[in-house]
């Protein structure tokens, strides 16, 4: 079996590691079981895709799908409000010419994301 050509989309573990031992001993309200929950398919809104009739592997891929746009109107929400202020308010509000670069670089990774995950696989 050959390595795969692109990484795994959700850190990888194998089934004898301890750290998913520990993930399920913890509060399921906190951060980490949350972010693992979202990690094994959950959508934008935490829940996993809900059309049942799709692949399980494309009902994670429609989910990544999901958070990657949330996480991309995130972005384009700030980068619009840094844009506004860059041009209408006071110069000591302005976040600065790196700031804006890697809002926009954070939504061209977003969109991208979104691209290959909502690509079918041939």
């Amino acid at each position: 079996m050959t390595a795969p050509e692109f990484p795994r989309p959700h850190p990888y573990r194998a089934a004898g590691d301890a750290s998913s031992e520990q993930a399920s001993a913890i509060d399921p309200r906190a951060f980490i079981a949350t972010l693992t929950r979202i990690g094994k398919g959950a959508a934008a809104d935490g829940q996993p895709w809900p059309e049942r009739h799709q692949m399980p592997g494309r009902r994670m891929a429609l989910a990544d799908a999901d958070c990657a746009l949330a996480g991309l109107r995130i972005a384009l929400e700030m980068l619009l409000a840094a844009e506004r202020v860059r041009q209408n308010g006071p110069d000591d509000e302005y976040v600065g010419d790196r700031v804006m670069e890697g809002l926009m670089m954070a939504c061209l990774a977003l969109t991208a994301q979104v691209s290959a995950r909502m690509r079918p696989e041939e």
